[in-house]
């Protein structure tokens, strides 16, 4: 189906600012996670649930919301997940306890599952393949754009009016982008409007996802090992359930191709080894060194700054490389090489240390994040973007659970119940991050071993 120029401006315009938003809450909230632990009393373990529930949530929600929009159309879940994340916002600005702010987050990544599958598959649907490298490049631009842009802001206004008002900032832009979304766009894109939605399938995935990655969150307790593997069962049951239904939520035939197969496993373990990088410095720098928010924030936003100035060069060079898997292979050797100096921070480490691993690790996950997209959505038939779009959205999110679960499991193994950062706990953080990073490195070199033998070959055009 054809679209008309203001069509298509339309849907990239919205997709853009939508791909801004979700970023900018998680990176500005990474500032204020010492100011909410000082308020409500709670330690590094339970500042990690910030992150955590806006992750676990965004993951159940995205297989869902993708089968669910084939069916009732892309622009109106869309416009669904803008307004969830509004809700969640006025329910963490509001919260009266910690575990509220903990809620509000957890509706913010429920609608944030949304525009994470809707996004990319309708930048796909709408934009020539010619064209798909450079516009997925735009896009990690401007996700780029709002992880930069998040520490100057959370870390300016943290200090100046609190963390409460940050969820409220997003509000506007939120509502811009439904209105580009509805007046510029008049039509809708459905895949399937005359399918069925399983319902009991969902609640299984949810189930599966839930324990899942619920447990990964809190290793090593034993009712968290128990959690895991009921979590697993469940996922085998909810997989076997996709197999040759006509109805079902994940098309199982798209991992036939492998090029998409080994695409979607690069991308879990780059999110996976990199994720919980920004959760540690943000408190590293504001506890060991001394930092306020504000310049906390100016120092942090050095890496995703690289990443938005990089991510559309690497993006053009995508659409013109024969071989495109070589930008992110070599993305990930660079990632693997920033995590290789965050492994050897002290006490004394120099702000100029901290600054030359986020420049590669920078480099790195901009040259990764576009090009391996792309091979991503052409490596499926055109009838399958907005299932491999959730798929991808899948495996980034999971991918970043198992990074902040990581982190949780060597607090809890190494600080236990005494993880509130103060000068007797420091020697003991460091640890903390050593060990994580050291996991983080095996699994980015895992990934770009995959990378390198994906293959590239598109599948057919349907």
């Amino acid at each position: 189906m054809g679209y008309s120029e203001k069509e298509v401006r339309a849907v990239v315009l919205a997709c853009y600012i939508s791909g801004f938003i979700v970023p900018l809450l998680s990176t500005m909230m990474n500032l204020s996670l010492v100011n909410i632990g000082e308020e409500f009393d709670v330690g590094s373990h339970d500042l990690a649930y910030v992150n955590s529930a806006f992750l676990l949530t965004s993951v159940i929600f995205m297989v869902p919301f993708a089968r669910l929009a084939d069916i009732v159309g892309k622009k109106k879940m869309f416009v669904i997940g803008l307004t969830i994340i509004v809700i969640g916002c006025f329910v963490a600005c509001l919260a009266p306890d910690f575990w509220f702010v903990v809620i509000g987050r957890g509706i913010i990544g429920c609608g944030a599952a949304s525009l994470a599958t809707m996004s990319i598959s309708m930048l796909t649907d709408v934009t020539p393949k010619n064209r798909r490298g450079t516009v997925m490049g735009y896009n990690t631009m401007f996700i780029y754009m709002g992880l930069s842009l998040g520490p100057v802001i959370g870390g300016a206004l943290n200090d100046l009016i609190g963390w409460r008002l940050l969820f409220l900032i997003t509000i506007p832009l939120a509502a811009a982008s439904i209105v580009l979304i509805t007046t510029g766009f008049k039509g809708e894109i459905t895949t399937d409007p005359d399918g069925v939605f399983d319902t009991k399938d969902s609640i299984t995935y949810g189930i599966a996802i839930l324990l899942t990655m619920g447990g990964v969150m809190n290793l090593p307790a034993i009712w968290a090992i128990i959690a895991v593997i009921v979590g697993i069962v469940f996922m085998i049951l909810f997989i076997r359930s996709q197999i040759g239904n006509s109805n079902c939520l994940l098309n199982m035939d798209l991992f036939k191709y492998w090029p998409f197969t080994g695409s979607c496993i690069a991308a879990f373990m780059s999110y996976a080894a990199s994720y919980s990088i920004s959760f540690f410095l943000a408190l590293y720098l504001q506890s060991i060194g001394q930092l306020s928010s504000a310049e906390a924030g100016l120092v942090m936003v050095t890496q995703p700054l690289i990443q938005c100035i990089c991510s559309p060069i690497f993006g053009r060079l995508t659409d013109k490389m024969q071989n495109k898997i070589i930008l992110p292979t070599v993305g990930m050797m660079l990632t693997a090489v920033s995590l290789g100096i965050y492994i050897t921070f002290t006490l004394d480490t120099s702000l100029y240390m901290a600054m030359v691993a986020m420049v590669i690790g920078g480099i790195g996950f901009a040259m990764f994040s576009a090009p391996n997209t792309t091979l991503i959505m052409s490596a499926v038939p055109p009838s399958h973007s907005s299932e491999a779009s959730g798929v991808l959205a899948v495996m980034r999110q999971t991918g970043m659970i198992v990074s902040m679960g990581v982190a949780m499991f060597f607090i809890t193994i190494i600080m236990g119940s005494m993880d509130n950062l103060r000068p007797e706990t420091y020697e003991s953080f460091l640890q903390v991050m050593s060990y994580s990073f050291m996991v983080c490195l095996a699994m980015c070199i895992t990934g770009m071993i995959t990378s390198a033998f994906r293959g590239q070959k598109n599948a057919p055009e349907q």
